[in-house]
């Protein structure tokens, strides 16, 4: 490997996100979907030496120490089962992804922001089944009015997400980057078509 080559993927950050790993659980699934779990590669290698995963598959480049050259990890399987959360938080990007990153009064995927169905003016609480995702047009012009009263519809009802279903549909957005040794792990237990 050429000198300068190393010096800049060693310390330029951008060369680093070159070769994330895929972290899966146990039971070869990812930990997560959206935001896929990924570990950048020193990570992967860290985990490795430390006997915490196994690694499944490796990009074609290489790290060394004066000991040792070990090719990057691009797929890690965790020795120890991670028990997955059954509780989802109510966050911004839960929300999001609940309402597939999509304005649920008009269908709008840009520029989102959210809005209490019941505003809070009227009594109306920060929850799962009162809150959506809009786009700023749509929350401007609904402002702290009712549906009604702003002729206003939802696309479909606010409600309570489950960590599986969230799991499930973040399977619908990948990341801009896949690596093709991840194909195999990503889709393996999706629901075939007819």
């Amino acid at each position: 490997m050429d000198g300068n080559f190393r010096t800049s993927f060693v310390r330029e950050p951008s060369g680093l996100k070159h070769h994330p790993a895929l972290v899966l659980n146990a039971d070869y699934r990812p930990l997560s979907y959206y935001p896929l779990s990924l570990w950048p590669w020193q990570e992967a290698v860290k985990a490795a030496f430390l006997d915490r995963v196994d690694i499944v598959a490796e990009y074609d480049q290489v790290v060394r120490s004066p000991s040792m050259e070990i090719r990057i990890p691009s797929v890690v399987v965790l020795k120890d089962y991670v028990k997955l959360q059954k509780r989802v938080a109510f966050t911004r990007f839960n929300l999001f992804l609940r309402d597939e990153f999509s304005c649920q009064y008009c269908g709008a995927t840009g520029d989102l922001t959210f809005d209490h169905v019941v505003p809070r003016a009227r009594g109306g609480v920060t929850s799962w089944e009162n809150v959506v995702a809009a786009c700023s047009r749509c929350n401007l012009k609904k402002g702290s009015k009712s549906l009604r009263q702003a002729g206003m519809a939802l696309r479909k009802p606010p409600r309570q997400p489950g960590a599986e279903e969230l799991r499930n549909m973040g399977r619908k957005f990948p990341p801009n980057y896949l690596h093709a040794s991840w194909m195999d792990f990503l889709y393996w237990d999706a629901e075939l078509e007819a």
